[in-house]
C-alpha cells in the first residue's frame, strides 16, 4: 500500500507570489518594483563614482564601484530569475525553472571572487608604489555613497529576503555600505595627513568583504545544487523523530533537499506496524514535517510491515529485509540503537 503525500491545497504555498519564498506576504510585483528602484540608485551612482575615481586616482573608489557593479548584476539576475521561476512546470522541467536563481547566485558569487582577486593585486601594487590621491574628492564621494547605499538597502529590505538572490543583493549592499565607510575614513586620512597608502588599505578591506560575500553565495547555492539537506535540518535527527511516532516501525530512503532557496522537499519510505492505519500515519507525519520543519512538499511511501518479517528482524536490520527497496539510501531509522 503506497500513499503519496503532496499538500497542494491551501497549506501548500507555490507560485510566484505564494511559495515558501514569499510567505511574508510580499508579492512578486512588489519585489520587482523595490529591486528596480535599488538597481536605478546603484547604477546611477556607480557611473558617477567611476568617473570621480579616475579623476581622483583612487583605487578605493574604483573598487567600491566594482563592488556596486556586482550588486547591480545580482539584482538584474534576480529580476530575470524571478520571471523564469514563475513559469509553470512543463515537459522535462518538472520543477519548472525555480533553480534559475541558484544559477545566478553561482555566477554572482564567482564574479565577486574574480573581481576581489584583481582588486587585491592592484591594491598591493599601490601599497608598494602609491600614486597621488585626491583625498577631498574621495571623502565627498564616499559620503554620498553611504547615503545611496542606505537608500538601496532600505529598498531591498522591503522585498522578499528569503530568496537567495535577494538576500545576497541585500548583504552585498550592506557590505558596500561598510566599504564606503572605510573609503571615507581613508579619504579623510589622505586629506589630513597625505598618507596615500590609506587608499590601498581601504581597497583591501573592500576585497575582504567581497570574498566573504562571494564565498557565502557559492557555498549556499552549491549546497542546493548538490541537493544537500537545508542547513537548519539534520536528516538523522529528523529520521529519528519520524520513527518515534505511533505505529511507525521504520524509516528508510529518507531524502531532504531544497528545490530552491526557501523551498524544501522530502521523500521517505515508511513502514507501519501490521494493522496500523497507513493513511493516519501519513497525515500525522506530514503535519509534523509542516509544523516542526516548515516542509510542506513531502512524498511519503507508506507500507505495512509483514508480521512474520517484523518478528524475524534482528536489531539494526531493516524490517523489510530488502523486500521493499533493492538499494536503500542512507541509514535505516528504527526505535532502537542504529548506525547514523
Amino acid at each position: 500500500m503506497s500513499d503519496h503525500g503532496h499538500e497542494h491545497g491551501p497549506k501548500q504555498e507555490h507560485g510566484a507570489g505564494g511559495h515558501a519564498g514569499h510567505s511574508h506576504g510580499v508579492s512578486a510585483d512588489a519585489d520587482r518594483r523595490w529591486l528596480g528602484i535599488a538597481l536605478t540608485l546603484i547604477t546611477a551612482f556607480m557611473a558617477i563614482e567611476v568617473v570621480i575615481g579616475i579623476i581622483a586616482q583612487s583605487l578605493a573608489l574604483i573598487s567600491d564601484a566594482a563592488h556596486m557593479l556586482t550588486d547591480a548584476v545580482s539584482i538584474v539576475l534576480a529580476l530575470i530569475a524571478m520571471r523564469l521561476s514563475a513559469r509553470p512546470a512543463r515537459g522535462g522541467f518538472t520543477y519548472g525553472l525555480k533553480r534559475a536563481e541558484i544559477l545566478s547566485a553561482q555566477a554572482n558569487g564567482l564574479t565577486l571572487l574574480l573581481l576581489g582577486a584583481w582588486l587585491a593585486y592592484e591594491a598591493v601594487h599601490r601599497l608598494i608604489d602609491p600614486p597621488e590621491v585626491e583625498g577631498g574628492l574621495v571623502l565627498v564621494t564616499a559620503l554620498a555613497g553611504i547615503v545611496v547605499n542606505v537608500a538601496a538597502a532600505w529598498c531591498i529590505s522591503k522585498a522578499n529576503r528569503s530568496s537567495l538572490n535577494v538576500e545576497g543583493a541585500y548583504q552585498h549592499i550592506l557590505n558596500d555600505l561598510f566599504a564606503f565607510i572605510g573609503t571615507a575614513v581613508a579619504g579623510l586620512i589622505v586629506l589630513l595627513t597625505g598618507f596615500a597608502r590609506a587608499d590601498g588599505i581601504a581597497t583591501l578591506v573592500v576585497v575582504a568583504l567581497m570574498v566573504k560575500a562571494g564565498y557565502g553565495l557559492l557555498r549556499e547555492s552549491g549546497r542546493i545544487f548538490l541537493e544537500a539537506a537545508p542547513a537548519d535540518v539534520d536528516p538523522d535527527t529528523l529520521g529519528d523523530k519520524l520513527v518515534a511516532q505511533p505505529a511507525v516501525v521504520e524509516i528508510h530512503d529518507l531524502h531532504v533537499w531544497q528545490i530552491t532557496s526557501g523551498q524544501s522537499a522530502l521523500s521517505a519510505h515508511v513502514l507501519v506496524e501490521p494493522g496500523g492505519d497507513c493513511h493516519a500515519v501519513r497525515r500525522d507525519l506530514e503535519e509534523l514535517l509542516r509544523h516542526d520543519y516548515g516542509i510542506t512538499h513531502s512524498t511519503l511511501q507508506v507500507d505495512h510491515t509483514p508480521e512474520k518479517v517484523l518478528q524475524l528482524a534482528l536489531p539494526g536490520e531493516s524490517a523489510g529485509d530488502g523486500a521493499h527497496c533493492e538499494d536503500p539510501h542512507g541509514p535505516v531509522h528504527r526505535e532502537e540503537p542504529h548506525e547514523h
